[in-house]
């Protein structure tokens, strides 16, 4: 079963390109009014423009994830102009180089990785979730990685490790609230972070992204994964 999200608010981080950007578009077809995050603003202009063209609302924020008084801001401006977000994508990361000796790893990757990935995903929805159980409904969406045995890129590997399981211990709390929090696995995809080799195209994210902000009745914790949901031609294109 899926749901109306029409005139519902969405805030998505990480919305300038890549993954994020396909995901605003996404949900722009479904008439959900938008919060586009990225580090500049200026960087969301274009599809500010490209989205509002189609009947919704749109705003933008901007805030480095990695500077938790820039998350409390960006924060308090996505709330102020939706009057409250009902759909959170924690789609924004980072990943750290890829550390052939992974043994000689810097703990800085790691600091670095936490804060992005996990501390700030972690606060943005502490933030939002008050509101959501207020109103007796909203679908966070943690959006993960399916990477494994690779541990030159273990720090990257390690924080979505850890965001997987505050998703796992956090959603018994809401069964029966209205609230949905769901893990979304985008597959490797054709883009700045999963680099020129992957075997995705970007726009094969989508319809699977939107399952888990569609997805109606008691659905927890439930790592969903973009590609299971590709249309066939997707990786070849």
């Amino acid at each position: 079963m899926t749901c109306d999200i029409r005139g519902k608010w969405a805030l998505i981080t990480g919305a300038s390109r890549g993954i994020g950007k396909q995901i605003a578009r996404g949900l722009a077809e479904h008439g959900c009014n938008l919060v586009l995050h990225s580090r500049d603003a200026a960087h969301t202009r274009e599809l500010e423009a490209e989205l509002a063209g189609r009947g919704i609302r749109v705003s933008a924020v901007s805030g480095e994830l990695s500077d938790q008084a820039a998350v409390d801001r960006l924060v308090d401006e996505a709330l102020a102009a939706s009057g409250g977000i009902d759909i959170l994508y924690n789609n924004a990361a980072i990943m750290t180089p890829f550390r052939a000796s992974h043994l000689e790893t810097p703990a800085e990757d790691y600091r670095l990785s936490f804060e992005v990935n996990v501390i700030s995903p972690i606060r943005i929805t502490y933030r939002l979730l008050p509101g959501m159980l207020k109103r007796g409904w909203g679908r966070i969406i943690q959006v993960t990685s399916g990477i494994q045995d690779q541990p030159e890129l273990m720090a990257y590997a390690a924080s979505k490790a850890a965001l997987d399981k505050f998703v796992r211990d956090s959603v018994p709390s809401l069964r029966g609230t209205g609230v949905l929090m769901n893990l979304l696995d985008p597959g490797w995809l054709r883009t700045d972070l999963g680099g020129p080799r992957a075997p995705n195209a970007v726009e094969s994210v989508l319809p699977g992204a939107l399952v888990p902000a569609l997805v109606d009745g008691e659905v927890h914790g439930v790592f969903f994964r973009a590609q299971d949901y590709a249309r066939p031609a997707s990786a070849a294109s």
